[in-house]
């Protein structure tokens, strides 16, 4: 009875998020408030969570299973400000200037092209959370309607989730394959290459040959303040270059110092610190203060972070009572093809956070069972990296594009779920083929 009221919660939680636009709160103060409410029962409901091994004790167990979390949770919520802060850094030393001015295109199936397929190999190199985040403040560059905005930031979405897929770096569940030993680096990238091509390619076909209004965008305005005397054009690409080196060394960092990648963003963060500051100490009071990190971090949208925390949280306290872990199993006893399971579990997590769902596959088919680089891997690393497209609220990129540019659930449901789901599907389909 207590887990089916903590379920009904999530729901009704989840939907207050959906209809954030009909009933005027926040979706991150609904966030927020439902991931305290499920810890709350999480709490009372101590009894049936399933001790670790070597704890006895409930409530020790508890314990550690919210530090657990909690630690898990802040090391995304580090990279997410990280990243965040540095592109905003590079935003308002006008270093996306370099790049959009360089972008001639203003027609929106061309610009829908490009941003997406830029986006897609962006995603492999970097991952699908920091590109989403670098792509939009592009696009908030590019273009200054909101359908616009949306059009090209829902694309990014499935761009991003859809080339994070393939690569062994380019999305946090492939990043726990890799490191799990279940797949291997060249298997991940000759198994699914061709797959997340077709995950993204049949959308943006479907969606050049349905879109309706063809007419060229409209662009955002000059800006007609006096920032273009503060910044030469040197100082912005150098900030460019620094910030982009900076998201780039990441993944290197990482694997040289084997520390979680939140340290290799703020070691780029405390580089770019030191150096826009280099570059104003000699300029006036007014500019310096201006240009200062501790003025430029006020720009970065904190309620878009509380917002992911809260759907963090929310989601751990589901694993934590072991929910998500019975649907896996019911999936398992029930369903039993591999591929009809990865292909439910890539859905699902289109509701609830890939990350525990592929935890729970991994508890449940040791090496054992599924040795590495099994079909049954790979396939999982596409479904669950690309599924979450089908709703905007499915993945990390999502969360962000959706609290960034302030998209609506329902538009992104009515107009490019049945999108993302039909590329999703295909993909899916020619893996299944091939196999």
């Amino acid at each position: 009875m207590g887990l089916a009221i903590i379920v009904c919660i999530f729901i009704l939680g989840y939907i207050l998020i959906a209809t954030e636009h009909l009933v005027k709160l926040d979706k991150a103060a609904s966030a927020i408030l439902l991931g305290a409410i499920l810890w709350v029962g999480v709490v009372v409901l101590k009894s049936s969570i399933v001790l670790p091994a070597g704890i006895e004790n409930a409530s020790e167990a508890l314990h550690s299973l919210f530090e657990g979390h909690v630690s898990e949770i802040a090391s995304i919520l580090f990279f997410l400000l990280g990243a965040m802060t540095i592109v905003e850094i590079i935003d308002a030393h006008e270093g996306f200037n370099v790049i959009t001015d360089r972008i001639q295109a203003r027609s929106r199936i061309k610009l829908l092209w490009l941003i997406s397929i830029v986006t897609f190999f962006l995603s492999a190199i970097l991952d699908n959370l920091t590109t989403a985040i670098v792509m939009t403040m592009l696009i908030k560059k590019l273009m200054s309607a909101k359908e616009d905005q949306w059009l090209m930031g829902s694309f990014v979405i499935i761009a991003a989730n859809a080339g994070g897929a393939w690569s062994p770096i380019g999305d946090v569940t492939t990043i726990m394959l890799w490191i799990g030993g279940q797949i291997s680096s060249f298997k991940i990238i000759t198994a699914i290459f061709l797959e997340s091509v077709v995950c993204l390619l049949v959308p943006l076909l479907l969606a050049t040959f349905f879109m309706k209004n063809t007419e060229a965008i409209e662009s955002v305005a000059p800006s007609d303040d006096d920032q273009h005397l503060a910044i030469s054009k040197s100082e912005s690409r150098n900030v460019l270059l620094l910030g982009v080196g900076a998201l780039l060394f990441i993944p290197f960092f990482k694997s040289i110092t084997h520390l979680p990648p939140f340290m290799g963003i703020l070691f780029g963060l405390g580089v770019l610190w030191y150096y826009t500051d280099i570059i104003h100490r000699g300029k006036g009071e007014e500019i310096k203060n201006k240009y200062s990190i501790s003025a430029i971090i006020r720009r970065v949208d904190t309620p878009s972070i509380l917002f992911f925390l809260g759907i963090l949280l929310a989601v751990a306290a589901l694993q934590t009572l072991g929910i998500l872990t019975s649907v896996a199993n019911y999936l398992n006893e029930n369903v039993g093809n591999i591929y009809i399971i990865n292909i439910i579990i890539g859905l699902l997590s289109a509701i609830v956070d890939n990350v525990p769902l592929v935890a729970a596959c991994i508890a449940m088919y040791p090496l054992e069972t599924f040795a590495m680089d099994h079909n049954f891997w790979t396939f999982l690393a596409y479904c669950a990296g690309t599924g979450g497209s089908v709703l905007i609220i499915g993945s990390a990129a999502g969360v962000a594009i959706m609290g960034l540019l302030k998209i609506d659930f329902i538009w992104y449901f009515k107009k490019i779920s049945w999108l993302a789901l039909a590329g999703y599907l295909a993909g899916a389909g020619l893996f299944v083929l091939l196999s």
